[in-house]
């Protein structure tokens, strides 16, 4: 796409009067909510294919990935931390049950409420795909050193607490 706009994109909007860019002016090269949008759909695709022949899907990746590193979460959590919606993790926790991968087991201070966490198998899958999972974070993050990745991941995390949502 061709270059259009050379001015500021972040600039503060005092109330109505203030002119805001066009969605035309800025492009799409310049609006990193697309830019990031067009990553991630990329990073899923790539990953699709390896996710399938373990049958795994992308919602299953990413729970196996916290589940591995958390001893123990909620299913609510767990659809936060996945950034996938709760109905949609109920529907993958049940499936990775299902497949071995994880168990539910009532919390002992509140029997309303379940804790999930991964089993030997589940462990096991996950350390399958993550060899996959790396070298794709890799080829997403050809060309850019070290210091420029952390620049990022920690623009990253402030954007985060500026549209927080959760306490975690």
């Amino acid at each position: 796409m061709k270059e259009r706009f050379a001015g500021t994109v972040l600039r503060e909007v005092d109330g109505s009067e203030t002119k805001r860019p066009t969605m035309g002016e800025i492009g799409l090269n310049h609006f990193a909510p697309y830019l990031m949008n067009r990553v991630m759909a990329r990073w899923n695709a790539n990953l699709a294919s390896e996710l399938k022949a373990l049958d795994i899907t992308t919602a299953k990746m990413r729970a196996l990935a916290i589940l591995s590193i958390t001893p123990s979460v909620t299913i609510n959590e767990l659809s936060v931390f996945a950034v996938t919606e709760q109905s949609t993790m109920s529907r993958t926790v049940d499936s990775l049950e299902d497949q071995g991968y994880i168990k539910r087991q009532p919390r002992p201070d509140d029997m309303r409420v379940r804790d999930v966490t991964i089993t030997k198998e589940g462990r096991a899958a996950f350390e399958k795909l993550w060899p996959t999972m790396y070298d794709s974070l890799l080829q997403m993050f050809h060309g850019i050193e070290e210091e420029e990745y952390r620049a990022f991941i920690g623009t990253l995390h402030k954007m985060l607490v500026n549209i927080r949502k959760h306490d975690f």
